[in-house]
């Protein structure tokens, strides 16, 4: 049986890592991780024998040439980015300098036979709602931010080179993905690393932002559907959970499922880049996906085995 190669750039973060994991569980997959290391983790990288690790920066058209010149690959996820509200509010450059590494992967990907190419795309293309649930087919460029702005530039990149080149794409708007392998500036394990230590859980303003949070399996096993589905071809697709809530009631169930002595402290607001409202339409997720969601308590039980086998 020939083998299927993938590259999964952003490899080493929280979503990469978990979707190169799962694909490089099929022995006839050949998964080749690119990542620069300065968010991700080489050991969230699996360690299999058809998984490839190479650190490079994506935005440097000198370091991937020749990875697209070494290894044939059918599909490109393209996954690399500056993340973290806190992060990429505070380095604005890096943040646009991902519009490079996405016209890197994208004319590589043109010229190598690629088959398709996949973007994780972002549910900050949104800005702020004028609707709830954010419908894949609205969306309204109302946010100053450079991450917001770089992700709706990615998009219509991917577009424009599917109308000139042919070449194929699904954008995945991701919202708040959460498991395992998330580095602990992100809310979730944030929130229960504080809750099970007792220690105050610190939370931005008064807390009636909302969000709705993914476990991570979902996030993966929805995009490797896509994958294998024709029909998601050059089309975009939210990814995430349809349940909406607040970041102080995500605070509360924390310390309810832990059962936590942990309080909860309110900070001054974040001057900009915290949305009021974030819930997506997933009704084409469940479509595809074809099962349940995985529930917000379960997901919390699975990240709290997950920190107490690793000690």
């Amino acid at each position: 049986m020939s083998v299927t190669t993938y590259l999964i750039t952003g490899g080493a973060g929280n979503v990469g890592s978990a979707l190169a994991n799962k694909l490089s569980e099929d022995k006839n997959n050949h998964v080749v991780i690119v990542d620069d290391i300065s968010t991700g983790d080489i050991n969230k990288v699996p360690k299999r024998d058809n998984v490839s690790f190479i650190k490079a920066d994506v935005n440097n058209y000198k370091d991937m040439t020749p990875i697209f010149g070494r290894y044939d690959f059918d599909h490109v996820f393209h996954y690399a980015a500056v993340v973290g509200v806190k992060r990429t509010l505070e380095n604005p450059m890096k943040v646009l300098e991902d519009i490079d590494g996405i016209r890197n992967i994208l004319s590589l990907s043109k010229n190598t036979g690629v088959k398709r190419v996949f973007y994780s795309s972002s549910s900050e293309v949104y800005g702020e709602p004028f609707e709830i649930p954010q419908n894949e087919l609205t969306t309204p460029l109302n946010s100053r931010l450079p991450y917001a702005i770089v992700k709706n530039v990615g998009e219509a990149f991917f577009r424009s080179f599917y109308q000139e080149y042919g070449l194929e794409y699904t954008i995945f708007r991701f919202f708040n993905t959460y498991g395992p392998n998330q580095s602990e500036d992100f809310v979730v394990p944030r929130f229960l690393k504080a809750a099970l230590n007792d220690e105050p859980i610190y939370i931005y303003g008064d807390g009636l932002q909302t969000r709705s949070f993914c476990f991570v399996d979902d996030n993966v096993d929805t995009c490797i559907k896509a994958l294998k589905s024709e029909a998601h071809a050059n089309q975009v697709l939210n990814v995430g959970s349809d349940i909406e809530m607040t970041i102080l009631s995500l605070a509360k169930k924390v310390v309810e499922i832990t059962n936590s002595n942990s309080e909860i402290i309110h900070l001054p607001p974040l001057e900009e880049g915290d949305m009021a409202r974030r819930c997506p339409d997933n009704s084409k997720m469940k479509a595809l996906l074809g099962r349940e969601l995985v529930s917000l308590e379960e997901g919390l039980e699975k990240l709290m085995a997950h920190y107490a086998n690793r000690g």
